[in-house]
């Protein structure tokens, strides 16, 4: 009896430990855990980026920092100290924007399902932003099976950092725009296609929307070895969100976010860095049509601009380049607009 209550105690106590290691976000109003909530530190890398369950790993947050800035849903709710981010549970007041509406613009039958909306991505390269890009983009589907048809873009801007190389043989130092892409929104109007696949899946029914995470690894064990580079530890993290108790079709969607992270190195180079690739969506209005044609798209150069509005203006905008330009100045520019 006295073994196996020894046995129980410690097992409480590794729990425990590992508990303790981690920070849960949470509402401030709702008590909500609040997911995609992002951890800046002082010099502009993201060092943490909260899960479905509102956590982040503690040891992500290093003690010297000054302070740390957190952004969530496109906006800073603020800095706050190590000492303030280093508990079981932090209340963030994240009502600080109402969810904006997404217009239903037709409800006749028709061929096709058109999700127009903003969207934003970027390139962390060992924490430090590495390229940016935001825009308008209109999304179509086959109204009958679900299926994404075409992804269309009507205008974006692209950043890209000025010290950069892409020397073969310096990974640390690459400029990484080609991860610069739209989510891909493939099962949004059919979630149960992913339960078919080797992903996890977790839930979370909030106040005002439901999530879903759809998780998956690969190289966890054995890195690859490819031309002369060596990837490990490559993982997809997925968000999508939908109208509170719907039934989570086309006409529910509201958000999607893609996060997928990777370790990267040349055969050369003693240490692995660490990419991690943010791609996010929101919708501003859905049209049903028999047409899948769009006026004016443009392909995605991530060499120049392509815009005829100052959209980014709008307040609605996710326009994550405001808080990414206090932290890198005059590094970061904007490739010329040739709209």
């Amino acid at each position: 009896m006295k073994k196996t209550q020894l046995l129980s105690f410690l097992f409480l106590l590794v729990l425990n430990f590992f508990n303790a290691q981690t920070t849960t976000f949470l509402s401030e109003k709702t008590n909500q855990p609040l997911p995609k909530v992002s951890v800046f530190g002082k010099d502009g890398a993201i060092v943490a980026h909260s899960d479905i369950d509102g956590k982040i790993d503690r040891k992500a947050l290093n003690q010297s920092q000054e302070n740390f800035q957190l952004v969530y849903e496109n906006i800073s709710l603020g800095k706050f100290s190590f000492a303030e981010l280093d508990k079981d549970v932090v209340k963030l007041n994240d009502r600080v924007k109402d969810i904006e509406t997404v217009v239903i613009k037709n409800n006749k039958p028709a061929k096709y399902v058109l999700i127009k909306g903003n969207f934003n991505a970027y390139v962390t390269l060992n924490g430090s932003l590495n390229c940016y890009v935001d825009g308008i983009a209109t999304y179509i589907f086959d109204n009958k099976s679900k299926k994404l048809k075409s992804t269309n873009i009507e205008q974006y801007r692209i950043f890209r950092l000025e010290k950069v190389s892409n020397e073969e043989k310096q990974t640390s130092s690459f400029d990484y725009n080609t991860f610069l892409n739209l989510p891909l929104l493939k099962d949004i109007g059919n979630i149960t296609e992913y339960k078919n696949k080797k992903a996890t899946i977790k839930e979370l029914k909030g106040n005002t929307k439901d999530e879903i995470e759809i998780s998956g690894s690969a190289l966890q064990e054995k890195e690859l070895a490819l031309f002369g580079y060596r990837f490990f530890d490559i993982r997809g993290l997925i968000n999508h969100s939908y109208e509170k108790d719907s039934k989570k079709t086309l006409r529910d969607f509201l958000e999607s976010n893609e996060i997928m992270y990777m370790s990267l190195k040349h055969k050369s180079e003693p240490n692995y860095n660490k990419i991690i690739s943010y791609k996010n969506f929101y919708p501003t209005e859905i049209d049903f049509s028999d047409n899948n044609e769009i006026d004016d798209k443009v392909k995605l150069n991530k060499n120049i601009s392509q815009y005829k509005t100052n959209y980014w203006e709008d307040a609605s905008f996710p326009n994550m380049q405001t808080i990414f330009s206090s932290f890198f100045k005059e590094d970061l520019k904007e490739k010329e607009n040739k709209k």
